[in-house]
């Protein structure tokens, strides 16, 4: 019976933790809802910037006009969330958690949060202006480059999903690390295939153009070389507290 109880008290808890996880996006999109329309005409600086002359992006579907800009505010708001997300998952983690694992978890969560954000700076910042001059060099004469809305935001939420999960290489290598299913020494012997596998994912994750895989691919290769200083040392760190949780169980 207090099995059940129990049971019942962390689905409450954990519907309670997800509701207000859902609020918090819910109230971030009513703030930014007002400025739907300047928020998409920002995310369509880079493209616009690098168009030609005497151009323009295009709405192919009836509603596009306003549907486009509230999706965009819909998803900036999940990720302007993301911090307050993962806060309630880890409020309703942590109590089961040892204490070594307390230290190792929270700051992986601020810095998953950061590194995400980081790729999608980067994707920003760095990717879309130089892809979207090479697209728009490339167009054969003749063709005149009016890109639809949604296409281009479909497109670009793509681009940033794509380069803020694969910021989180460090982390990735790091509980692997920790957790002991691989370490530092035998992730730097497969180097190699590592590299090869960056520019595999960089062409699966992104536009089918040489510019987006190797921008996205020579990062994920940096991340990882990072990943597996930070996660040599977190393996060591975490040798030293079994140990000090060894001795002092052999004391008492």
């Amino acid at each position: 019976m207090s099995d059940a109880n129990s049971l019942i008290s962390h689905l409450i808890e954990l519907r309670n933790r997800v509701l207000h996880a859902l609020a918090s996006v819910l109230l971030v999109f009513l703030c930014l809802a007002y400025f739907a329309q300047d928020l998409y005409r920002l995310l369509a600086e880079p493209l616009l910037s690098t168009m030609p002359e005497n151009t323009s992006m295009i709405a192919t579907d009836v509603a596009s006009p306003f549907f486009a800009p509230f999706k965009l505010t819909l998803v900036l708001s999940f990720f302007i969330a993301i911090p307050y997300v993962l806060y309630q998952v880890w409020a309703f983690v942590a109590p089961g958690l040892y204490k070594n694992e307390k230290k190792l978890v929270a700051p992986l969560l601020l810095s998953s949060t950061l590194l995400f954000y980081a790729g999608m700076a980067f994707a920003y910042f760095v990717v879309f202006p130089i892809a979207f001059a090479f697209f728009n060099s490339v167009a054969p004469e003749g063709v005149t480059v009016s890109t639809d809305i949604s296409s281009y935001l479909n497109f670009v939420l793509k681009l940033f999903f794509a380069f803020g999960v694969s910021f989180e290489i460090p982390i990735a290598i790091i509980l692997l690390c920790w957790t002991g299913v691989t370490d530092a020494t035998t992730l730097r012997a497969k180097r190699p295939y590592v590299v090869v596998g960056a520019f595999i994912l960089g062409m699966l994750l992104t536009p089918p153009d040489v510019i987006s895989q190797t921008l996205l691919a020579i990062p994920m290769w940096f991340l990882f070389e990072v990943g597996v200083i930070v996660g040599g040392f977190y393996a060591g760190k975490k040798e030293d507290d079994e140990d000090e949780q060894s001795s002092d169980s052999e004391s008492v």
